[in-house]
């Protein structure tokens, strides 16, 4: 039975390069290209919300892919979390683009 206080959520919902068909729960303007799943267990710390992460899963449509998922406490629906936690992966993306680059 699965628990109903906890959302899955996979990397491929804020995909900018796949199509709703393809699993992004996302609009393109809060997606992202190739989200990693650290990079998602990042804002998920960020906004505050318990998380798990499962490293090794598969999403459902691409499960030769391993890309990850992680299991997080839900605050409000399901799509609620999804979006907050898209706002928080746009936010740090942008602020990991802003920032100057160090010459090594």
């Amino acid at each position: 039975m699965r628990k109903q206080e906890k959302a899955i959520i996979w990397p491929a919902y804020f995909d900018q390069s796949r199509t709703r068909k393809e699993g992004r729960r996302v609009p393109k303007s809060l997606a992202v290209p190739s989200p990693r799943i650290q990079e998602i267990s990042e804002a998920t710390v960020k906004l505050g919300l318990k998380h798990e992460v499962a490293a090794e899963a598969g999403y459902p449509k691409t499960p030769w892919a391993k890309t990850g998922m992680l299991l997080v406490e839900k605050q409000g629906s399901k799509e609620q979390t999804i979006k907050k936690i898209a706002k928080q992966l746009l936010k740090t993306r942008s602020e990991l683009l802003s920032q100057p680059q160090k010459k090594k």
